[in-house]
């Protein structure tokens, strides 16, 4: 890495108090930092090109003994500048620049001892300002007679016009699976105005009425008819709460301070730290085209380095099948039996009455190895193996699965050799049910069994309320745990997809072999619930996806449900068509994709399964080509290890012709475009499964026309000619 002008100014205290200044590398965003006296809270304001951005307070409070921690003057300054490129081991692009201008204010007390009740300390509020946004946390160094921290409150804040349009969901502290709501901002947060989660908890466990969740999507208008896209956020989110935004009562929905998820001795209490320690870094990614938002590797370049040293080839982006879509259809069940109050410790699975309805059975598995091993994907999942399903939801038990005893119709060490025989992985399932405790306490036999037999990979699940009773999905005990997960499954080499998971805050950097979460309303929903409108996936770039991959689940064929149950899925579909399906191989990035309808879907449709078969799923470049958050997305991929590119185009309810120059493909060389489009008459409603498939010669100055229906899409292979 290399530094610049790196320098520490120890000056007196008047010369350091008022104002200091940053200027991002290009020049074109202004951090201004105050700190007026010891009586008022240290604020901050950023603009770009002049522009007032945004606006607040900055601050922690803090205490330890029983007294609260005062540093309320500037004692130092500290400034860098970073310029400097990376290598992911995954992701949209080969490499990755990270530039940032620093600033650090030293805050402490100035002379003489502090107020009765309050103890002298030294607080470090680190900024780095990027050319797309400002990232800033709070540090508490080891310091004499300061060790075990308690924090009370956060003082955070960011102001904004009330007339900004925002895309937000309601605050709660255990699910995100809400749908995204579009409002001014000075009317967001309201509970009334969304629906409740389908499934996740019994009850939303809120904060208040007017609380949202990050990621924050705001589009802020300026004169004559412009805007600028804005994103807050946080990054690294370890060893703390995830950060929620609560609505200053007085400010008439301008003002968002930063809320604190709670702890389980709430309100004295919301984190507990050891000095020294950190905060999560709070983010405002910013830009005047909301294509350069959904390229910014701001929160990425916030994270720590990997950890995981030497070799990393075990660590694959991929995709997969599994057995899992067929139980959301009502084609089978996870369950073994129609049993219920079943304890772990004394129940004999073997002698319960089956329902025959089972979907992990030994010979339904092969079916999916099979597939699996004919069109080339590397790994079948498969969920409902174990031993539990029976009442595993709602009934906040502690004991529910052990995670190694599989029912009595799946034969572990059978499969694992059909398996290899075949050369495909499974892929293991680890559903918690929240009991947290109990999942820790089992883990290490469980990955002793993962590695026993030959599963290089494990999706976690926490649905529902976590025990120990009192804490949270966001809270800082959970974050921990899901650090901890992800560290241990590294130590065995083994990869990790968190569904019900805190929503990401770029932790993949740290740890790669965490390839992607869901913590969002995943594509499952179109099954047992009123679905995601076709705006959705319009959305979720936008905001989930900015802290991190999501497995979504896209590539569902049979968009009309009830095929597979007349009555259990009457009138349910997936909201999108079937071109639009294949789109979001590109528009929601992940480097773990799965094929996630039935094999009979695919079979029925071997021309446009193509695609999902050809479509890669790590990037040697990314270009986002056209995008408005809630309208549409067009990106162009390079495939990482062809000279082959890739697009896809999707529209919510709308439909529309994008215009895709291709004047990013290399002059001179000739593509094969390979067009898999919605057909005239299609419609997310009313003809979703209908497209067609065309092929042109296309080159650097080629322009595509690509034509969306109503909730559809377009993908598109453009394969160098060889």
């Amino acid at each position: 890495m290399r530094r610049f002008l790196a320098f520490l100014l120890l000056l007196c205290l008047p010369l350091l108090a008022g104002a200091q200044t940053l200027h991002s590398p290009d020049g074109r965003l202004a951090l201004r930092v105050v700190v007026p006296s010891p009586d008022y809270l240290p604020s901050y304001e950023l603009r770009r090109d002049g522009k007032l951005v945004t606006n607040g307070l900055l601050g922690l409070s803090l205490e330890t003994n029983g007294q609260h921690i005062a540093y309320r003057s500037i004692r130092a300054l500290d400034s860098a500048r970073i310029d400097t490129t990376w290598t992911p081991v995954w992701g949209e692009t080969r490499a990755i620049r990270c530039q940032y201008h620093e600033l650090a204010l030293t805050l402490g007390e100035s002379a003489g001892p502090p107020p009765v009740g309050l103890i002298a300390g030294t607080v470090v509020v680190r900024f780095r300002l990027f050319n797309d946004g400002l990232g800033f946390r709070y540090e508490v160094p080891a310091q004499p007679g300061i060790g075990a921290v308690r924090v009370r409150s956060e003082n955070t804040s960011f102001r904004f016009p009330d007339t900004a349009t925002a895309w937000w969901l309601p605050g709660d502290y255990d699910t995100n699976e809400y749908p995204y709501t579009r409002s001014p901002l000075a009317e967001a947060g309201y509970r009334s105005a969304v629906r409740a989660p389908e499934i996740g908890l019994q009850t939303p466990t809120a904060p208040d009425d007017r609380t949202l969740q990050t990621p924050l999507l705001l589009k802020v208008p300026l004169a004559g008819k412009r805007n600028l896209y804005v994103s807050l956020h946080e990054a690294a989110q370890v060893d703390f709460p995830a950060m929620q935004l609560a609505f200053e009562p007085t400010t008439d929905g301008k003002v968002l301070r930063a809320h604190l998820t709670n702890g389980p001795i709430w309100p004295q209490v919301f984190a507990y730290l050891q000095t020294p320690a950190v905060t999560p870094w709070r983010t405002i990614v910013v830009s005047d085209k909301a294509t350069d938002l959904l390229a910014s590797k701001l929160i990425l370049n916030l994270n720590e380095p990997s950890k995981i040293t030497g070799d990393v080839s075990w660590i694959k982006p991929q995709k997969f099948v599994g057995v899992w879509w067929e139980m959301h259809v009502n084609r089978s069940k996870w369950s073994y039996s129609d049993s219920s109050n079943l304890k772990l410790a004394n129940t004999d699975f073997s002698k319960l009455k089956p329902h025959n309805r089972h979907g992990a059975t030994t010979a339904n598995v092969k079916k999916y190895i099979d597939f699996a091993a004919k069109h080339g994907f590397p790994s079948v999942l498969v969920e409902g193996w174990n031993v539990g399903w029976e009442d595993w939801y709602g009934n906040w038990k502690e004991e529910v699965f052990d995670f190694v005893t599989p029912y009595p119709d799946f034969d572990v060490k059978e499969l694992q050799q059909y398996a290899a025989s075949k050369k495909v992985s499974l892929i293991m399932h680890h559903e918690t049910s929240g009991s947290v405790t109990n999942y820790e306490r089992r883990l290490p036999a469980a990955l002793d069994f993962m590695q026993a037999h030959g599963y290089p990979a494990v999706k976690t699940g926490y649905v529902g309320r976590i025990i120990p009773r009192g804490e949270h999905h966001d809270g800082q005990w959970m974050s921990n745990h899901f650090v901890r997960v992800a560290e241990e499954m590294a130590k065995r080499k083994l990869l990790i997809d968190m569904h019900e998971s805190v929503r990401p805050t770029g932790l993949h950097r740290t740890w790669p072999n965490w390839l992607a979460s869901e913590a969002a309303r995943g594509n499952e929903f179109n099954a047992w619930s009123q679905g995601n409108t076709p705006a959705h996936e319009t959305i979720l770039p936008f905001t989930r996806l900015m802290g991190g991959p999501m497995d979504y689940t896209p590539g569902i064929f049979q968009i009309k449900l009830d095929h597979w149950n007349k009555d259990a899925n009457q009138g349910r579909a997936v909201h999108t068509t079937l071109a639009k399906q294949l789109a979001l191989y590109l528009t929601m990035y992940s480097p773990l994709q799965m094929a996630a309808d039935l094999p009979e879907a695919y079979e029925a449709r071997p021309d446009a399964f193509q695609f999902i078969k050809d479509v890669p799923v790590d990037w040697a470049d990314t270009r986002y080509l056209t995008a408005e958050p809630g309208e549409y997305i067009t990106v162009a991929r390079q495939d990482k290890n062809s000279p082959d590119w890739y697009i896809g185009a999707i529209t919510n309810e709308q439909p529309r012709e994008q215009t895709v120059r291709l004047d990013f493909l290399p002059k001179g060389q000739q593509f094969e475009a390979t067009i898999y489009a919605d057909a005239p008459d299609a419609h997310w409603d009313t003809n979703p499964m209908a497209y067609r498939i065309t092929r042109q010669k296309v080159t650097s100055k080629s322009v595509l026309k690509l034509k969306l229906a109503p909730g559809g899409g377009a993908a598109v292979r453009l394969a160098a000619r060889r």
